[in-house]
């Protein structure tokens, strides 16, 4: 099993990172793909490359986006199992071995994801999520929220789509749906990803067994706007693949517009939390 980390401005998570991901079971590689960070994460990453040999990194010139990069350190290895795991995602030894013993007994190929939790032990919403439902959202604000409700019944919890800050599948499926999609810079392209897996007849699920702590935001507080901007084109691709071709032309340009005006408020949120301490 390999596991792809993408870096960026992630000095204060991806050490505790990298030594659980070096200490876990069943991790033969460990890939690492900065997008030109300037505050001393390539340092750090540099440091555990020259003590671990499973571990290579790649050192972009630009910030070519999370999907370009996840593509780049899949193809970086060759093991048969890829685990994409962000440099906030703080696993424990065990975890994606037992992610992957799940994988095994499935029937059939499976994309799955962890019960992500913060340090406080809150449950991440977006570790469960359904497809957005654009259309919806025009008539119903409560048809804005994704999270699926965890069924502690289910080890193993099938869903329409699982947070890509923890992602185990096989290579052959990956390889089959041809990677993450490149137009996406950030933000959606873990929900287009899951969408692919379903399409092409593999089950998306959270194995609710399997707690990671996701320590949320930490690149991205420095810049909301960014940020919020291509999170926001990054739904509006979704909704063009997926979506609008199902829609007529009114109806696209409603969701469009919908989608847009949100964008200065979110960014003003999101401004918001970065300014608190």
């Amino acid at each position: 099993m390999a596991a792809v980390v993408v870096t960026y401005q992630s000095a204060s998570t991806i050490d505790d990172c990298l030594q659980r991901l070096r200490a876990a079971r069943g991790v033969g590689q460990i890939r690492v793909v900065d997008n030109a960070s300037r505050d001393g994460t390539l340092a750090i990453v540099q440091r555990h490359a020259a003590a671990d040999p499973r571990l290579r990194f790649i050192a972009n010139p630009d910030n070519p986006g999370f999907g370009v990069a996840c593509n780049q350190g899949a193809r970086d290895c060759d093991a048969p199992w890829l685990a994409f795991v962000n440099p906030d995602c703080l696993p424990e030894a065990d975890a994606l071995a037992r992610l992957r013993a799940h994988a095994a007994a499935a029937a059939g190929e499976t994309l799955l994801g962890a019960d992500l939790v913060d340090e406080a032990g809150v449950r991440d919403g977006a570790a469960r999520r359904r497809d957005p439902d654009f259309a919806a959202m025009l008539h119903a604000s409560s048809a804005r929220s994704l999270d699926v409700p965890l069924d502690a019944a289910l080890p193993l919890q099938p869903v329409a789509a699982v947070s890509g800050a923890l992602m185990l599948l096989s290579r052959a499926l990956f390889e089959r749906i041809d990677g993450f999609d490149p137009g996406y810079r950030l933000h959606a392209e873990d929900l287009d990803l899951c969408r692919r897996a379903r399409q092409a007849g593999a089950m998306v699920a959270v194995a609710n067994d399997v707690r990671v702590v996701h320590v949320r935001g930490v690149s991205s507080r420095s810049r909301p706007l960014f940020v919020e901007w291509h999170k926001h084109r990054g739904l509006t691709r979704y909704f063009r693949r997926f979506e609008a071709p199902r829609r007529g032309a009114l109806r696209r340009l409603a969701v469009y517009a919908m989608i847009w005006a949100r964008f200065p408020v979110a960014v003003l949120r999101a401004a918001w939390r970065a300014l608190r301490p």
